[in-house]
């Protein structure tokens, strides 16, 4: 079993910034791990993965080159640094982990699942 817990959630201004993060416990030794968002009465979807080793990245178009994930081995911990913030970013936040080859696009993917953090962008 893998236990997947987000925090770093909250409100922030259109402009600023806000680092999730996503503390693994259990089989942590997943071939990928996600951040997905998922606003009211929309699809959940793939914000930015990263694999094991860091070496593999992907990123939603909407993100990149505002948002950056990375992880801790060494601390189970996968990070996710959301900058120039906008107000379509408001969603809920998930951590998910991918335990197949590969790195997943959709949430059919992901194996196990965090309980979501609350990020809100005010204009």
């Amino acid at each position: 079993q893998v236990q997947l817990v987000e925090s770093g959630g909250g409100l922030a201004q259109a402009g600023g910034s806000l680092r999730l993060s996503c503390a693994a416990s259990g089989r942590t030794f997943s071939s990928y791990t996600g951040w997905f968002r998922q606003a009211p009465g929309k699809e959940r979807e793939v914000v930015a993965a990263i694999s094991w080793s860091g070496g593999s990245t992907y990123y939603a178009d909407s993100v990149k080159g505002r948002f950056t994930i990375s992880r801790d081995n060494a601390k189970n911990t996968v990070y996710l640094q959301m900058n120039s913030l906008k107000p379509e970013d408001t969603a809920v936040y998930y951590c998910a982990a991918r335990y197949r080859l590969g790195v997943g696009y959709n949430r059919h993917e992901y194996d196990y699942w965090g309980q979501g953090t609350q990020v809100t962008v005010s204009s």
